[in-house]
């Protein structure tokens, strides 16, 4: 890692580091921990190792959506659907990667940054880091926060009909249900609070996407195995659009958004320990999505779902693996899913902190108590009401991930890195970068195109409190 040195003493330098990042760290003393806003103090704590960070990141990339990469693969056919996947996972990796370096560059110079529009403010100007990157890394938190509350209630109705098929409780109802967990958990006071809910989260991931890919190969050898068509559905720009929303359906399922809110949690000394963890998380994504996405696209071709679940059905409404399996598997995914949308409230919570929270009371104070459940059950409500509003909330999560997911994790990393280092345009890294920029804001663009027609294709079918 590249790295300005200053003019003072090798020694000094290593204490005036070490004094900074403790300072950061919230271990000192109640002088040094009034420089933080509550925000930073009481909710991005840095205390944790690389394991953690590792779950964080797993827990924040990781999640039942990639049960929906099957359908990517269906829209791009074999060859289009691996070799972007595969791109995807190389690029994203780089990407945070080049976030990590680009932040442990500043944690040197004593000015660790613990929040991404910070980190935009410092590097691209404050326009960036005000009206830009905050602005949709809110956004895409709070859709993951709908998305994670719908999705539950999507699950928790499956397991329901599959034990009472003629039962009368509405989707909205399990909205509900799962918004009220949620709402439980959101009161965790710290994202270093999360560690251990977030090592659960790694492991249940690994068993359901074990459990699917498991799940795939048996139906796809078993005598009820579905006709297999791996041909690519529709024509013309049908076909076009329909590869688009592949790219950003792998993108989404490969996006992040929080990664400088994850190195917060990291105690110094930072250098290294974000690697690690990308590292350990990048052998869980390898081992699930492409485990589930290959089996799922080899038993079902192209008749594959946006939840690979749902194919695990015959047309006759019968279960095509055991039943106490389907459950299980159901299971596992909706606890991850309460995890995945504690880990995106972080950001929101961190903001409400800073406002609303005194950092010179205790974090437990009543003074902080009391403006802290009420912010965070009211965010949770309101996107509970949404997800119960709006079900077919998954477009909106297309457009929302080529809006923001593009650019945070796969554009602005690159441009960030060669803005920080200077690169010479001699140095092929600078170039590697300037093409990963370039390429990925055009399919930004493309992408959100592709996401908005599919939205105005499905508005016939929007109702409010839609059962479906």
């Amino acid at each position: 890692m590249a790295a300005i040195a200053p003019s003072n003493p090798e020694r000094n330098m290593g204490e005036k580091m070490e004094g900074d990042q403790n300072n950061i760290g919230g271990s000192t003393s109640e002088a040094d921990q009034k420089q933080l806003d509550a925000g930073a103090l009481f909710v991005l704590k840095s205390k944790g190792s690389w394991f953690h960070c590792g779950y964080h990141l797993t827990t924040s990339i990781v999640a039942p959506a990639l049960l929906s990469l099957p359908l990517a693969l269906a829209k791009m056919g074999w060859a289009g659907g691996v070799v972007f996947l595969l791109v995807a996972a190389v690029v994203t990796f780089y990407s945070y990667a080049l976030l990590s370096v680009v932040l442990e560059h500043h944690a040197q110079q004593g000015n660790r940054q613990l929040r991404f529009r910070d980190m935009a403010h410092h590097v691209l100007g404050s326009f960036w880091g005000r009206y830009y990157i905050g602005p949709i890394q809110f956004l895409l938190c709070f859709a993951v926060v709908v998305a994670s509350v719908l999705l539950a209630g999507i699950t928790l109705k499956a397991m329901y009909l599959l034990e009472k098929p003629d039962g009368t409780m509405k989707l909205y109802e399990f909205i509900v249900f799962g918004g009220l967990f949620i709402l439980l958990l959101a009161q965790i006071p710290s994202f270093h609070s999360l560690r251990h809910l977030n090592l659960i989260s790694l492991i249940l991931c690994l068993v359901y996407s074990a459990c699917a890919t498991a799940s795939s190969i048996y139906i796809g050898h078993s005598s009820r195995a579905p006709e297999r068509d791996y041909s690519i559905p529709d024509s013309g720009n049908n076909k076009l659009f329909g590869v688009f929303n592949a790219i950003c359906i792998i993108a989404t399922t490969y996006g992040s958004g929080i990664i400088p809110e994850i190195q917060a949690t990291v105690a110094p000394p930072v250098k290294g320990k974000m690697f690690k963890g990308l590292c350990l998380c990048y052998a869980v994504v390898i081992s699930t999505f492409f485990s589930v996405a290959i089996s799922g696209y080899w038993a079902f071709g192209n008749q594959a779902q946006s939840n690979i679940l749902t194919n695990f059905f015959a047309s006759d409404g019968t279960v095509l693996i055991p039943k106490w399996f389907y459950m299980m598997i159901n299971f596992f995914s909706i606890v991850q899913i309460f995890a995945v949308s504690v880990v995106y409230l972080q950001p929101t919570n961190e903001v409400l902190e800073q406002v609303l929270a005194n950092p010179k009371k205790h974090q437990y104070s009543p003074r902080n108590m009391i403006p802290r459940i009420i912010s965070r059950s009211l965010v949770v409500a309101l996107g509970t009401l949404i997800a119960a509003m709006i079900p077919f909330f998954g477009d909106l999560i297309a457009v929302i991930g080529a809006f923001a997911i593009l650019p945070l994790d796969f554009v602005i990393p690159a441009v960030m890195y060669n803005i920080t280092f200077r690169s010479s345009t001699r140095k092929i890294i600078f170039w590697v970068n300037t093409a990963i920029a370039i390429v990925f804001s055009g399919l930004t663009v493309l992408g959100c195109i592709a996401s908005v027609r599919q939205i105005a294709l499905d508005a016939k079918n929007y109702k409010l409190f839609a059962n479906v």
